[in-house]
């Protein structure tokens, strides 16, 4: 057995005894522990996301599995894109970006319900078909059609789960860094310091894991940094990442959209090889490898990786 499925089998039994030893008996919440936790980590967000620095309006829509909420940006006349946010980082991690996104795109950015943000969950979790209904039913409230989606790390993975679907409204796609998507995660050693930070979160673990996972974490607001770490500390583990495994050769070739691949030249969750592949079998695919910028390349070398985006979906 290769030592990525290794490693994402400790994670299951890891994660799922934490998971057994944190639930409480009157507090029923999908992500978090208890009331106290929601509300901290809820006003860290509000203070994260003041730093977008744009007008913007907040919704809450019902669906089928719970409340999804939405952060509306950009012009009502430009072209409708979709952000899908990174693991536990909420729609909030868009500050470095959304401006230069919002001056010719109506934007929706999407809390994902199984994650620390402002969606909640209220069903059983999502199996992978769910999670497909539930983005759809989001698209079809707002009528969203022919949208472009710009995707980060897990969020890349569910935007080319999306856009797999033969019934897909999606057009151009912009994939940064996505996690489990052509390959699995390439430096298995490294990244542990986030399995660590999840099962025993500490300030010392969240900065060593920052230090992992960018190259310039000196660049990261202090605000949103706080909220990053509350969604460390308080939020459940769960084991729905598990269910990220890399997409098969076919299944990329069935992707005719026009696709943007960045990742970071010192990224630990991708590498060379998933630029590769993204290349050889997404038939409308153009691949960037970002110098000096780690998985959080959308912070770390925020200017490049916004002139490219906008120059490939201008």
């Amino acid at each position: 057995m290769s030592t990525p499925k290794i490693f994402f089998r400790l994670i299951l039994f890891l994660l799922l005894a934490s998971c057994a030893s944190s639930k409480k008996a009157k507090f029923e919440d999908y992500v978090f522990k208890t009331k106290s936790e929601k509300q901290a980590y809820l006003s860290s967000y509000d203070k994260a996301l003041k730093l977008w620095d744009i007008p913007y309006t907040e919704e809450n829509i019902k669906t089928s599995f719970g409340t999804a909420h939405i952060i509306i940006a950009g012009p009502q006349n430009g072209k409708d894109i979709v952000l899908l946010h990174g693991m536990d980082a909420s729609s909030t991690m868009w500050y470095p970006n959304i401006k230069t996104l919002a001056k010719n795109h109506h934007i929706y950015t999407i809390d994902f319900l199984m994650e620390p943000g402002k969606s909640t969950l209220t069903a059983k979790p999502l199996s992978t078909d769910k999670i497909i209904i539930w983005y759809n039913e989001i698209f079809a409230h707002y009528n969203l059609k022919k949208f472009d989606i710009v995707a980060a790390s897990r969020g890349g993975w569910i935007a080319t789960l999306l856009a797999t679907q033969k019934t897909s409204s999606i057009d151009k796609i912009v994939l940064l860094s996505p996690a489990q998507t052509f390959k699995f995660i390439d430096k298995v050693r490294k990244t542990s310091s986030a399995l660590m930070l999840k099962l025993f979160p500490s300030e010392k673990k969240f900065e060593k894991t920052l230090v992992t996972f960018s190259t310039h974490p000196e660049k990261i607001s202090p605000i949103y940094k706080r909220q990053f770490y509350l969604a460390n500390k308080y939020a459940k583990s769960n084991s729905s990442m598990l269910k990220m495994t890399p997409f098969s050769d076919d299944e990329l070739k069935s992707i005719s959209n026009p696709v943007l691949v960045l990742i970071g030249n010192h990224d630990v969750v991708n590498s060379e090889e998933s630029l590769e592949r993204a290349q050889k079998y997404l038939p409308n695919c153009k691949i960037q490898m970002v110098k000096d910028a780690g998985h959080f390349l959308s912070i770390d070398q925020s200017k490049i990786v916004n002139d490219a985006m906008i120059d490939f979906l201008k």
